[in-house]
């Protein structure tokens, strides 16, 4: 045994070794001959691992993300392929077989749509190739859903298992893909049909890499360290976003609510025998109304009234970890359950994320009371809003963000008085 562990940590160090020398400016060629001399194979959960080493040593998040592409063409031909069990992996609708369903309709149209009407376009010069292509990238362009739900479902969930490293390069590189694929876009209506050609094909090339480290690294981590639990979440969270591609997608049979024994009522099979009442069964319990100083509210009216509120609000507590966010009909960014617990930095792009630390910093010293953004977001004009929560002895508690659409606010012209029909 301890000669599998110091071999393990062999492996390890010198996996470090080689990412740290690419790093350093060495070419791939160059580290190439030393990684195919030292392994036979390669686990994803290991190069996942050593992205997180690095990062623990003080190595940017900027800087493995800015390389990451050059780990996967060094990897790419040694990592083992790590079969989930077919209860998992293979069960029609588990998030990971929808999540590799989509990945292979991402191939299908990339390989069977885009670049031949790409060629088509931009090699053969047939205008009728034009408008395919057009509607190619705009199919592509729902790749956003399918990374939406990785980093808003699935993340979180490798987060509690301390796991934070290949999470946060993933998104950064997630976000160079949304970049590129619009840049893509944009490209057709104003430029030449050769940087048009050249924009897609970099786009299309860094998706396929993307395919390659989900299918490769990411899944096979999150099978090895999450539980049927976590991915029930994952599940009931991730419907919420849609699907890339995708027309029909099964419901998992976990998902399925259990069977009703014969005679019992429905609110006596969600409860079991002896359940007490609210309790496992996906509703609060009911305490009672809540005296606060200006009234009393029962908790089945704050809940409502909180959803009711024309704005979407998060609270992140004094400990920077996430506490609440309303669920109205309508959020302006995605919000799911899986967020609860979690650090407010590792719910954002690492692009942004000093962005969010500073101003939380601000907020909490007393610099500031409130930060204020704007920002359009296609058809909406979205209002951010940022304030420090205190309590009667000005103590920090959190921070409330508060977001909404104000578009149709800015349009307001004139008056409309009470009396006005």
């Amino acid at each position: 045994m301890s000669e599998l562990i110091n071999n393990r940590e062999m492996r390890r160090n010198v996996l470090k070794e080689l990412i740290s020398e690419l790093h350093a400016g060495k070419t791939v060629d160059e580290v190439k001959g030393k990684f195919d001399a030292t392994f036979a194979g390669v686990s994803g959960a290991e190069i996942a691992e050593v992205e997180q080493s690095l990062i623990q040593d003080g190595m940017p998040v900027s800087e493995i993300q800015r390389l990451c592409d050059v780990h996967a063409s060094v990897f790419k031909g040694s990592i083992e392929e790590i079969h989930a069990p077919r209860d998992a992996s293979e069960v029609p609708g588990h998030p990971v077989q929808i999540m590799k369903a989509e990945n292979r309709a991402l191939e299908r149209l990339i390989q069977a749509y885009l670049l031949p009407d790409l060629a088509r376009w931009a090699d053969a010069g047939d205008p009728d190739g034009l408008p395919l292509l057009i509607r190619d990238l705009e199919r592509l362009a729902k790749v956003d859903i399918h990374y939406a739900k990785k980093e808003n479902c699935l993340f979180p969930m490798i987060e509690k298992h301390g796991i934070t490293a290949p999470p946060k390069v993933m998104w950064g590189v997630d976000d160079e893909i949304r970049a590129l694929i619009k840049d893509a876009r944009r490209a057709v209506d104003e430029e030449p049909a050769k940087l048009v050609k050249a924009k897609v094909e970099l786009a299309v090339e860094k998706v396929q890499e993307m395919i390659f480290k989900e299918d490769g690294i990411l899944i096979p981590m999150a099978l090895e360290n999450l539980g049927e639990d976590e991915w029930i979440r994952i599940a009931k969270d991730g419907a919420e976003f849609g699907y890339t591609l995708l027309d029909k997608v099964a419901v998992w049979s976990a998902l399925a609510p259990p069977a009703m024994p014969k005679g019992a009522s429905v609110e006596t099979a969600a409860q079991g025998e002896g359940a007490v009442p609210g309790v496992g069964t996906g509703r609060a319990p009911v305490f009672g109304t809540m005296l606060m100083p200006t009234g009393s509210l029962h908790p089945k009216e704050i809940v409502a009234l909180l959803n009711t509120l024309p704005f979407d609000i998060t609270f992140v507590d004094k400990d920077d970890t996430v506490k609440y966010f309303s669920a109205g009909k309508e959020r302006i960014f995605a919000r799911t359950p899986s967020v609860i617990g979690r650090k407010v930095s590792n719910c954002h792009p690492p692009a942004s994320v000093h962005i969010v630390e500073k101003i939380v910093e601000d907020l909490r010293s007393g610099r500031k009371d409130h930060e204020d953004f704007w920002i359009r977001m296609g058809p909406k004009f979205v209002y951010i809003r940022y304030f420090a929560v205190r309590n009667d002895a000005s103590e920090f508690l959190g921070t409330l963000e508060v977001t909404q659409d104000i578009g149709p606010i800015a349009k307001l012209e004139g008056e409309k008085r009470l009396a006005s029909d």
